[in-house]
């Protein structure tokens, strides 16, 4: 006896439910020259009636409709029996078979945007705003299903209205690097300032970012993230990087890059890793290290710890009046709008105007990227610094 079997639900091989024209059927029949028809559907069961079970075990097979391929075993079944799913000719119903309920999926609470908390589906928002005392900022999501961009914004520093930090840090391999170094690089920053003289701000910077490296690898997690921050303190302006987010100011209407980017392509940073035992190809016209990753510096990436270090460069300006603001934003910003075109466009919004606009300036160049091609996430922060002169 030959047997047809046609399954719904195979792994390899998965017809619309339309295809079958019955539910879950399957008939015996009186003769042995007659085929078994065993239709499954991953739909939920309903019972037949004997009546259209005795007429679906005198279908033929060339004429079913139910059928969208065939198996044909050369043995007939065995070990069947009146408890089993499959139904006798007698016009017995046959027993429901019901699909297994799937696993319940706990999803954790994540930490979100400014070191705040919130559910996974806040972190998805395709676009986030934000406006506080003396900054501005706007992240948009790119082609990725979440958002993987974070910021930290953090005013009257130490109950000083004078001092701040500001970060923007984007993360690659998921958010989680991105989001522990939005909660925790500005307290080990500053655990670190007063524990040094003036003279050793660097250092102390220096510190706080491979601390919070170090305190990130442990949490045995995958990703990193690149960062840029604004620590603004007795005057100063101190930025810092580790990676391709970058820091642009505006002194009287010129563009002054605070960072530079830290990437395979550079020559500096491909001789490092070189000397390191790493290697740094370009694919498909983007130079990455072990053929993997396009950053040289940033917190986490366990994996490349070897060669991606989170040690950051350090530049610290004296905030003067023609200082006018600092644009701290992500890859996303900058690998489609140069750093002039940035200052020019956010000063027409926020400079010698009646109302400045400095929210609208951050999603004009966020849409500007997007209009040029961006498919990356997007997160750009405008700090007025005016406020901070002393």
């Amino acid at each position: 006896m030959s047997c047809s079997v046609a399954v719904s639900n195979s792994p390899v091989f998965s017809p619309s439910s339309t295809l079958f024209c019955s539910k879950t059927a399957v008939s015996i029949p009186s003769s042995p020259a007659e085929t078994i028809a065993l239709t499954l559907t991953h739909l939920k069961s309903t019972t037949q009636s004997p009546s259209s079970s005795s007429a679906n075990s005198r279908s033929s097979p060339s004429s079913s409709p139910c059928s969208p391929f065939r198996f044909r075993l050369q043995k007939p079944l065995t070990g069947f029996n009146s408890s089993s799913s499959l139904a006798s000719g007698s016009g017995t119903a046959p027993t429901v078979l019901k699909r297994k309920r799937p696993t319940r999926l706990d999803i954790p609470v994540v930490m979100g945007f400014g070191g705040g908390l919130a559910t996974p589906r806040a972190v998805e928002e395709a676009e986030l705003e934000r406006e506080g005392y003396g900054y501005s900022v706007y992240c948009k999501r790119g082609r990725r299903e979440a958002m993987e961009d974070r910021f930290s914004a953090i005013v009257d520093l130490e109950g000083d209205a004078k001092q701040a930090f500001f970060g923007i840090f984007d993360g690659h391999g998921g958010a989680k690097a991105a989001e522990f170094a939005a909660g925790n690089l500005d307290k080990n920053i500053l655990d670190e300032v007063v524990r040094k003289d003036e003279k050793e701000i660097k250092d102390a910077v220096k510190l706080g970012y491979l601390n919070t490296d170090a305190q990130f690898l442990k949490e045995n997690i995958r990703g990193g993230s690149c960062c840029v921050t604004a620590l603004i303190r007795k005057g100063d302006l101190i930025v810092s990087n580790a990676g391709d987010c970058r820091a642009v100011v505006s002194r009287g209407g010129v563009a002054e890059a605070l960072t530079a980017d830290h990437r395979p392509s550079r020559e500096d940073e491909k001789d490092r890793i070189e000397s390191m035992g790493g290697y740094v190809d370009l694919i498909h016209g983007t130079w990455r290290i072990q053929g993997s990753l396009a950053v040289s510096r940033g917190i986490g990436d366990p994996h490349l710890k070897q060669w991606v270090i989170a040690e950051p460069d350090t530049e610290i300006v004296r905030i003067k009046p023609e200082h006018e603001f600092l644009i701290l934003a992500s890859d996303g910003l900058w690998d489609k709008v140069g750093n002039q075109e940035a200052v020019d466009i956010t000063r027409h919004l926020c400079i010698g105007v009646k109302n400045p606009e400095p929210l609208s300036a951050c999603k004009k160049l966020a849409d500007l990227s997007v209009s040029r091609g961006s498919c990356d996430d997007i997160s750009v922060m405008l700090i007025q610094l005016g406020r901070y002169i002393q």
